[in-house]
């Protein structure tokens, strides 16, 4: 037998060549990140999901101990893309109408007329949500579902990109409301933000000590228009996902339903977001199809606030991220 091993060089790999057009996606938010490093430290995880979220066109939820720069970094985000911003601080007396707007009558045409609240910007940051009760929360379902929302009989629609960030602190109860599950499922990904490490401290320290600027979020730069990251949504829903991958994510959304540990398994728009936060993940990735390693990484963001531990093993200190993680391990990886 003849032996061509040497008529191969060495070092030689296969060039992926992706099938769709994805360098100025990769390259502008790659320069997003750039920008906010300029004030961030640390917290990659964060601002990869959020990207990603961004990408899906899927509401986040933040969550973290006061401090750790949840709400700096979603207004630096918001910096980063050339569409109208809105702060909403959540409180206890905060009402619907304060949200959604509230019609007005007008005395020189004898009308009502509907002045439009801060919901109707593209990217929303709401500051504490579980600071509100449940009366307000439910003033965002419909919005944050169907882009849309119904005044006096009228239907007003958002515009495109439509975002929303939300933050909450889990250490602080008093004065604060469970969110419903209806409204936690309504977000992409629930994101939770830890301490940095201690080189990441010292970096924040010097970074404050050695700055110039009254606002830091000023030597953030705008690198996306809102028609580019309509378009960068469009290429993410074009990405390739193969059909033993599809039967992947079902059999991870149908495990939590079946698992012994969880009182509440996670309902198909799990399955949807699992689907869409993994296309993202491939594209932050220069990838044009998805791998067992994207469903992986999106998996806890997408599950964790959408299923329930029992009461027996919360009170073992069992938590969501452990189950799903014990459950990724159980289920084989296509390949």
């Amino acid at each position: 037998m003849e032996n061509f091993e040497n008529e191969i060089p060495e070092n030689t790999k296969p060039e992926f060549h992706s099938r769709i057009e994805m360098t100025e996606l990769r390259e502008n938010l790659e320069k997003v990140k750039t920008e906010i490093g300029k004030v961030i430290v640390g917290q990659e995880s964060m601002i990869e999901h959020l990207l990603a979220a961004l990408l899906s066109n899927g509401h986040v939820l933040i969550e973290g101990v006061p401090g750790v720069a949840k709400t700096i970094t979603a207004k630096l985000l918001a910096k980063t893309v050339e569409v109208d911003f809105s702060r909403i601080q959540f409180t206890p007396d905060l009402m619907p109408s304060d949200i959604l707007g509230t019609s007005v009558f007008n005395v020189k045409n004898s009308e009502f007329e509907f002045k439009k609240g801060p919901i109707f910007s593209s990217f929303i940051l709401i500051d504490e949500i579980n600071r509100s009760p449940a009366k307000t929360q439910s003033a965002l379902f419909e919005v944050m579902e169907e882009r849309q929302i119904t005044m006096d009989g009228t239907q007003y629609e958002m515009v495109e990109p439509f975002l929303v960030v939300a933050t909450q602190n889990p250490i602080e109860h008093e004065g604060t409301y469970r969110l419903p599950e209806a409204q936690l499922d309504r977000f992409l990904f629930k994101i939770n933000v830890g301490y940095p490490t201690l080189s990441q401290e010292v970096e924040i320290i010097r970074n404050q000590h050695e700055s110039k600027l009254e606002d830091k979020t000023d030597a953030v730069q705008k690198v996306i228009t809102a028609a580019q990251l309509k378009d960068y949504q469009h290429i993410v829903k074009s990405i390739v996902v193969e059909p033993h991958l599809l039967e992947y994510i079902a059999q991870i959304t149908v495990n939590t339903r079946e698992n012994q540990f969880l009182y509440l398994g996670a309902s198909p728009r799990a399955s949807l977001a699992l689907l869409t936060a993994s296309k993202s993940f491939a594209a932050l990735r220069g990838r044009d199809f998805v791998t067992p390693e994207d469903i992986k990484e999106a998996s806890y963001a997408v599950l964790r606030h959408r299923v329930m531990v029992s009461p027996e093993r919360e009170m073992e200190g069992l938590t969501a991220d452990e189950i799903i993680r014990q459950i990724l391990e159980t289920i084989e990886i296509p390949r």
